[in-house]
C-alpha cells in the first residue's frame, strides 16, 4: 500500500507540473499563435523563405522568426523593382514591419505594388512558420508626426516634382521667387524618368540639322485633326515656344539628343539612370539656392482658399504623419493626372487596359482644384494611349530568353495577322498596327483587349525564316526599350527558334488561347463561335482573292492562314501612358473656373493642363514630355510674376 501511495503522490506531482506548464503557456498567449486564447502554438522559430510578385518581377525574402510570432529580421534576397522608388519602398516596409511587429503597414506612395509585394512575401513566410497572420495584421503603426502641424510660407508652391513641376519651380525661382516644391514619392522626375523623347518644335539643334517645321501648317493641321475642340492659342504657344525649351534645358545641364524621326523633330532624353540627379541638380541650383525647399514623401491633401475664393496655399501630409500648411501667393498644380486610378479612367474614358504610367497619379490634384472652384473641362477624359502590349511577355521572360519571350508581343505590331475583338469579330484594317497611336486607339475603342490570330503554317514560317517568312513589311514599331536587350537578334530574317514551345507556354500561363480547330479556339477564348467562324472564313477568302471588302486591307498584308490547326490567339492590351487634361487653363497657365475666369492664385502645368491641346485622346508623338517641360517653364514664370507683383 505504501508503494501505491508513493506512486499516487509521484503521479500527482507530474500532473501538477504538466498543468503548471500548460497554464504558463496560457499566460504567454499574448505572443503565441492563437492570439492569446491559450491554445498550444503551432509556430516554429527559424528562417523561412517567402516570395510574391512585385511591379517588375518576383520579390524574395528570408524571414527570421522567434519568440512565438515575433519577426526578428527580414532579408530581401532578390528583387528587380524600380531603382530609387520600388527598391526604396521595399526597404521602408521591411524596417516598419520589424519595428512595429505588424503587417498592417501603409504602402509607399508611388510604389504600392512593390510595397504590397514585400508584405505578401513576408505573409508567405509567416504561413510556412505556422504563425498567426491575423495577429500580425491586427497591429497598427502610429506615425511620429500624427497630431502635429508645421507651417511654412513661400511665394510659389509647386505640387508635384515631375518634368513640369520641376521646370515650374526652377523658372519661378530664377525670377526671384521663394519656392517650395512638394512630391508625394521619394523620387524626382515622375513620368519623365520613363519617357523616351520630347518634341521641341524648331529647336536650334533641329534647325542646325536641316529639319524645320512649317509652323502655320502644323498649327492648322493640329486644330483640324482635333476637330477644332482645342485652344488654338495654347497650340500656337507650344508650337512657337517649345523650341526655346531645348536650349533652356541644355543650359540647365539637362541635355537632350536630336533625332530626325522620319521627318519629326524628336529630342531623346538623357540616359535613364542620370535623369533624376540632373533634375535634382536643377532644383538645387535654383530653388534651394534662392532659399526655397524641395520636400519629398509629402502628399497634398487640400488647397487653402481665402474669403474671396482665391487660392492661398496647400495643406499636405508628410510621411511621418505631420500636417504641413504652406501659404503662398501662387500655387502650381503639377500632379500628373489620374491614369493610375482605373475606376476614374473607366468612368471617364471607358478604357480598361494597362496603366503604363505612374501608379501614384490617382487624380487627387484634380479633385483638390475642382473643390477650389476649377472647371471640369468639356473634353475631360482623354488618355495617352500609345503602345500595344502582349499579356504573355512578363511570364515568358521567366522561362525563355527576352527575344523568345517577345514573340507574341512582336506579332501584335505586324499587319500580317488577323485581329479580332473579344466577340471574335474583326474591328480594323490591321495596318493600323504600323502606327502606335492608331493601333492603340482602334483597339481601345473595340474593348479591353484584342486577339491576334496565328495559324500553324504562320508559326512554321516564322520558325524557318523569322518575320520575313510572313512577309513583314518592316520591323515591329515597338519602343526601343522593348527590344534593347535583344537588338542583335531583332532582324526580319532571324529565325524564331523554339516558337511552338513559347506559344504553348503562353497558353499554359493563361495569356493566350489554342484550338485545334477554329471552333475550338473560339470556345477556349470565350468568343462567339458563330461570329468568329464567319469572320475567319471571310478573312481566309480575302487572303485568297487579295480583296478585303470589309476593311480594305492591302493585299500585301493578306497572308495565307493555311488549312489546318492548331490556331493560337495572343491576348493584346493597350498601354496608357497617362491621362490628358482635367484642368482648363489659359496661356498664362492660370486655372479657369466655370465662367472661364482665372481662379486667383491657381496655376496648372503638365498633363493636367494638356487638355487644351487635344480633343478626346492624345495623338502626339513626343508632345507629352515636350509640353510638360515647356508648360512648366512658362507656367512657373507667370506664377512667379503673380507672386512678386507689388
Amino acid at each position: 500500500m505504501r508503494r501505491n501511495g508513493r506512486f499516487i503522490q509521484t503521479l500527482t506531482v507530474i500532473v501538477c507540473i504538466v498543468m503548471f506548464a500548460v497554464m504558463l503557456g496560457g499566460c504567454q498567449g499574448g505572443n503565441v499563435a492563437g492570439g492569446g486564447n491559450g491554445t498550444v502554438p503551432t509556430f516554429k522559430p527559424g528562417k523561412y523563405a517567402g516570395e510574391a510578385e512585385g511591379k517588375e518581377g518576383t520579390v524574395q525574402v528570408e524571414v527570421t522568426m522567434e519568440q512565438a510570432d515575433r519577426i526578428k529580421n527580414i532579408e530581401i534576397v532578390s528583387q528587380s523593382e524600380t531603382a530609387g522608388l520600388g527598391d526604396s519602398a521595399l526597404e521602408q516596409i521591411r524596417l516598419q514591419i520589424i519595428e512595429n511587429q505588424t503587417l498592417n503597414i501603409d504602402t509607399v506612395s508611388g510604389a504600392s505594388l512593390s510595397s504590397q509585394a514585400i508584405i505578401a512575401a513576408v505573409e508567405d513566410a509567416v504561413k510556412q512558420a505556422g504563425g498567426d497572420l491575423e495577429a500580425l495584421k491586427s497591429g497598427t503603426v502610429k506615425k511620429a508626426g500624427e497630431g502635429k502641424t508645421e507651417r511654412l510660407t513661400a511665394d510659389v508652391v509647386v505640387v508635384g516634382a515631375g518634368a513640369s513641376g520641376v521646370s515650374a519651380a526652377v523658372t519661378a525661382a530664377d525670377q526671384g521667387a521663394k519656392v517650395i516644391i512638394i512630391e508625394k514619392t521619394g523620387v524626382i522626375g515622375g513620368a519623365s524618368n520613363l519617357s523616351w523623347a520630347g518634341k521641341f518644335y524648331n529647336s536650334s539643334v533641329a534647325v542646325d540639322n536641316g529639319v524645320k517645321v512649317e509652323v502655320e501648317k502644323e498649327i492648322a493641321d493640329w486644330i483640324v485633326n482635333n476637330h477644332w475642340r482645342v485652344d488654338s492659342a495654347a497650340i500656337r504657344q507650344y508650337v512657337t515656344q517649345s523650341g526655346e525649351t531645348y536650349d533652356w534645358l541644355k543650359n540647365k545641364g539637362y541635355e537632350t539628343t536630336f533625332l530626325n524621326f522620319g521627318g519629326e523633330q524628336l529630342h531623346v532624353l538623357p540616359a535613364y539612370e542620370t535623369r533624376e540627379q540632373l533634375l535634382r541638380n536643377m532644383l538645387a541650383e535654383s530653388v534651394e539656392r534662392n532659399g526655397g525647399q524641395v520636400i519629398t514623401e509629402t502628399t497634398a491633401k487640400e488647397l487653402m482658399t481665402g474669403s474671396a475664393g482665391e487660392v492661398t496655399g496647400v495643406i499636405a501630409e508628410k510621411a511621418d504623419g505631420t500636417t504641413l500648411e504652406i501659404t503662398a501667393k501662387s500655387v502650381v498644380m503639377a500632379t500628373g493626372g489620374y491614369a493610375g486610378n482605373k475606376e476614374m479612367v473607366k468612368e471617364n474614358f471607358g478604357f480598361e487596359g494597362v496603366n503604363g504610367g505612374l501608379g501614384q497619379n490617382v487624380g487627387e490634384g484634380l479633385k483638390m482644384a475642382w473643390a477650389a472652384g476649377a472647371k471640369v473641362p468639356d473634353n475631360f477624359g482623354g488618355q495617352m494611349l500609345h503602345q500595344t502590349l502582349a499579356r504573355a511577355t512578363d511570364k515568358l521572360k521567366k522561362e525563355y530568353s527576352s527575344f523568345e519571350a517577345s514573340y507574341p508581343l512582336m506579332l501584335t505590331y505586324l499587319p500580317n495577322f488577323m485581329n479580332v475583338g473579344p466577340s471574335g469579330a474583326r474591328f480594323r484594317d490591321e495596318a493600323a498596327t504600323l502606327t502606335s497611336v492608331a493601333a492603340a486607339n482602334t483597339s481601345a475603342f473595340n474593348g479591353p483587349y484584342h486577339l491576334v490570330i496565328v495559324s500553324k503554317s504562320q508559326l512554321e514560317a516564322l520558325a524557318a525564316q523569322g518575320m520575313s517568312g510572313v512577309k513583314a513589311p518592316k520591323l515591329p514599331g515597338m519602343p526601343p526599350e522593348f527590344y534593347a536587350d535583344f537588338q542583335d537578334r531583332f532582324t526580319l530574317d532571324q529565325p524564331w527558334t523554339n516558337i511552338e514551345r513559347v506559344f504553348e507556354s503562353m497558353v499554359k500561363n493563361g495569356d493566350g488561347y489554342k484550338g485545334n480547330t477554329i471552333e475550338e479556339l473560339a470556345k477556349n477564348a470565350g468568343m462567339d463561335a458563330d461570329v468568329f467562324t464567319e469572320t475567319f472564313h471571310n478573312y481566309v477568302e480575302a487572303t485568297k482573292t487579295g480583296v478585303d471588302s470589309e476593311f480594305g486591307k492591302s493585299k500585301d498584308y493578306l497572308q495565307p492562314m493555311g488549312t489546318e490547326g492548331p490556331y493560337y490567339a495572343v491576348i493584346a492590351e493597350i498601354n496608357n501612358l497617362g491621362s490628358v487634361g482635367g484642368l482648363l487653363v489659359n496661356t498664362k497657365f492660370q486655372v479657369l473656373n466655370d465662367a472661364r475666369v482665372p481662379v486667383k492664385g491657381l496655376y496648372a502645368v503638365g498633363l493636367e493642363s494638356e487638355g487644351v491641346l487635344f480633343n478626346d485622346t492624345y495623338v502626339g508623338n513626343g508632345v507629352g514630355i515636350g509640353y510638360s517641360f515647356t508648360s512648366g517653364r512658362l507656367g512657373g514664370e507667370h506664377a512667379a510674376a503673380n507672386a512678386l507683383q507689388k
